[in-house]
Formats: C-alpha cells, structure tokens, sequence
C-alpha cells in the first residue's frame, strides 16, 4: 500500500510540467507568507526545491522555522512538510542532473545558480500532508 505522504502521479506530472511552482513558507501562527516562484524537480516519486540563496535566504529560514509550506502550480494546492535533503550525496548529484535537463533552455549562468554550494546545501524535500 503507497505511503499517504506520497504524491499522486496525477499532482508530480502536473507539477512536473511546470518549469515554476509557488511556495508559501507557514508561519508560527499557521498563516501563509507571500508565495516564493521556484524552480522544482523529482527523484523517485519526491519533489524537491533548492534556495538559490541558500540556507542563510530569508525564504529559506523562514520555511525552516516551522517546516510547513504551501505549493501552487497549475492546479496543485497542496500543504507540505518540509525536510532537509541536502545531505544524501547520491541524491544531490541525481538533483543536479534533473536542473540541467529540466531547465536546460536556460542560460547556463541562470541553470548554475541552483547548482552552488550553497543552493544545494538548502535542498528541501516537499512532502504532502494529510
């Protein structure tokens, strides 16, 4: 049986298919923060964001300090938790290789930006709730 926390195959394609998604960090009180456009991909059926400036980003801690976001995109709406994915160095090299292909149309200079030390040191996996 698939784990409840998992993303349906309809939701990953739809989210997928987007080269941006919007993510809202939550705060304290439960409410939602501006939303932040993102680039996103997939490994294995999880989806994964990276701040392009880092852990030290004010969206970055913001998310950090609940664990909780919002994700929108092209008819997602979904409330995820959020973990740190930044230490497995199979998956960041797996992450990486995801950008390039993904946003390859892009210039490269635009494509490296989550491709730095320190955009990988913020990697997050986006977990849906409930």
């Amino acid at each position: 049986m698939p784990d409840t926390n998992d993303w349906n195959a309809d939701h990953l394609n739809r989210l997928s298919s987007q080269d941006e998604i919007h993510v809202s960090s939550i705060r304290r009180d439960g409410a939602p923060r501006k939303p932040v456009t993102m680039w996103m991909v997939t490994d294995d059926g999880h989806v994964y964001v990276r701040s392009v400036k880092g852990v030290d980003g004010t969206w970055y801690r913001h998310v950090r300090a609940t664990d909780l976001a919002h994700v929108a995109a092209r008819g997602v709406d979904a409330d995820v938790s959020v973990e740190d994915a930044s230490t497995d160095a199979a998956l960041a090299n797996r992450l990486d290789t995801a950008y390039q292909t993904k946003y390859q149309r892009y210039a490269q200079q635009i494509v490296d930006s989550v491709l730095t030390p320190a955009a990988k040191a913020s990697t997050l996996r986006l977990t849906p709730r409930g």
